[in-house]
């Protein structure tokens, strides 16, 4: 399945959000309120992962058996995109960089936490395109807790 079909890449922003939509409080935060690093872990494994350089700054280790690719502001993302021969890769953060692969997105992986921070860093900062999305499936991440993964597919 290749919906995008310039690249005949799956493009797939993966991002655990706040019930208002952040995904930190500041830039160069340590995401310690995540329950679904394992489902990412498991999801990403084997993947080219994409990510801004303040996303890259607050890891702890490199991902492991993920080719880890840093863009910067004035990278153009149809060319970085252009260079990765495999069939899918994630777009794993931040705000700028999930903006900047917005119109390259296949799908969208969100999994919504039940936290309200009132103000951080948004998913898609100065964002001014419309993307209609298909609902795929819901994955369980945290039943007691009531934590899913939705899954969905860029309408094109």
């Amino acid at each position: 399945m290749y919906p995008c079909l310039i690249l005949k890449m799956d493009v797939i922003l993966i991002a655990a959000i706040t019930a208002d939509g952040y995904i930190a409080h500041q830039s160069n935060e340590i995401i310690t309120w995540s329950k679904d690093l394992k489902l990412f872990k498991k999801q990403t494994l084997g993947w080219p992962v994409i990510m801004g350089s303040n996303t890259y700054n607050t890891l702890a280790a490199n991902l492991e058996e993920r080719e880890m690719i840093v863009v910067h502001r004035g990278d153009d993302p149809e060319q970085g995109l252009s260079k990765i021969k495999q069939e899918r890769c994630f777009i794993i953060g931040g705000g700028r960089t999930y903006t900047k692969f917005a119109k390259q997105l296949t799908h969208l992986y969100l999994t919504p936490h039940p936290i309200i921070f009132g103000g951080g860093i948004p998913r898609f900062p100065e964002f001014n395109i419309n993307i209609e999305l298909t609902f795929e499936r819901l994955v369980p991440v945290d039943d007691a807790m009531g934590i899913y993964q939705f899954q969905y597919a860029v309408k094109r």
